[in-house]
């Protein structure tokens, strides 16, 4: 809570009050930096937060990292962020585990300490809940009244001790209720988000029209994979090159045919790069595509790969 004009803050305490929209114009900048700073410590206190495990931080984690690499491929603006405490003017302040606001760019290096609505110009477009042990009458009653009542657009809670996913949608932009979104074939789908989720395989899963997202971790499982049966191709290729070449005169045909197995292998090789570096946003320059394109050693082109994987420079990907 704050006094009024001064913008000096009172004593933290649950509930934390954001400032009115008059109050938060007339702090200076050092007020209200401390002031955030205070809501943080405040909201930081392991007292008045309950721990809910790894479970919920893996389901949270899993959540936000599909929808950042979706959005980051498909170069729609929309601002993601989990566990960002929000500041409606007036209001009790919460931090949801995941939020999302249309037309807002995701900076690479974000300087919000907050989501304060008084200086952003709106309001969130939607919040994500990850309940494993915590408090279901907060998720599932509260906070169903208290989005609806701040003109969320939608909100969603994936139960997971359950295996459950909840949506709400406000019928309209000045309606102050939520009406429950009642899933198509198991999928619940978002209009802010352009996906559908569901529980498959006992995780939260967000849908793209038929296909489903992935995370990091599964393409770089994918590419591990990939990569592993390229390579094997590769070796396997390259030694039906070299023993047809020494049965040249009897096995000419055979020859013919392993050398165009060891370039496929090449070629997926290439193609593995390529598509590693696109992944991590490593960029490429014309000459360094070049390079990876004549290059005929599969052991250059493996080791290029395995270090695409971890690189933070193109540099370290093409080290002696």
């Amino acid at each position: 809570m704050v006094q009024p004009a001064s913008g000096t803050p009172r004593p933290p305490g649950p509930p934390l009050v954001a400032p009115t929209e008059e109050e938060w114009r007339a702090m200076s900048l050092a007020e209200r930096e401390s002031l955030l700073v205070r809501i943080l410590d405040a909201l930081s206190d392991p007292r008045s937060a309950m721990a809910e495990g790894r479970p919920h931080q893996k389901a949270k984690g899993r959540a936000i990292d599909m929808l950042t690499l979706h959005f980051g491929s498909t170069g729609r603006v929309i601002y993601l962020a989990e566990e960002l405490a929000v500041l409606y003017p007036g209001e009790d302040v919460f931090v949801p585990d995941i939020l999302a606001v249309l037309d807002v760019p995701q900076p690479e290096d974000d300087p919000r300490m907050a989501w304060v609505v008084a200086d952003e110009g709106k309001g969130l477009s939607l919040v994500l809940e990850v309940l494993h042990q915590g408090d279901r009458n907060k998720d599932l009653v509260a906070n169903v009244e208290r989005y609806a009542r701040l003109r969320i657009p939608e909100y969603f809670v994936y139960d997971r001790l359950r295996q459950q996913v909840h949506g709400y949608r406000l019928p309209s932009p000045d309606a102050e209720r939520y009406q429950r979104i009642v899933p198509q074939m198991g999928r619940y789908s978002s209009a802010v988000l352009g996906l559908d989720l569901a529980v498959s395989g006992g995780k939260l899963q967000f849908f793209y029209g038929m296909a489903e997202l992935f995370g990091s971790a599964d393409l770089i499982d994918r590419l591990q994979g990939m990569m592993n049966d390229l390579e094997t191709r590769a070796e396997q290729a390259q030694a039906q090159a070299e023993q047809a070449q020494a049965q040249a005169e009897q096995a000419q045909a055979q020859a013919e045919q392993a050398q165009a197995q060891a370039e496929q292998a090449m070629k997926g090789l290439r193609e593995a790069l390529l598509a590693a570096l696109e992944m991590r946003q490593l960029p490429l320059p014309q000459e360094a595509r070049a390079r990876v394109l004549a290059c005929q050693e599969p052991a250059t082109l493996q080791r290029w790969l395995l270090r695409a994987m971890s690189a933070s420079s193109l540099d370290e990907v093409f080290a002696a």
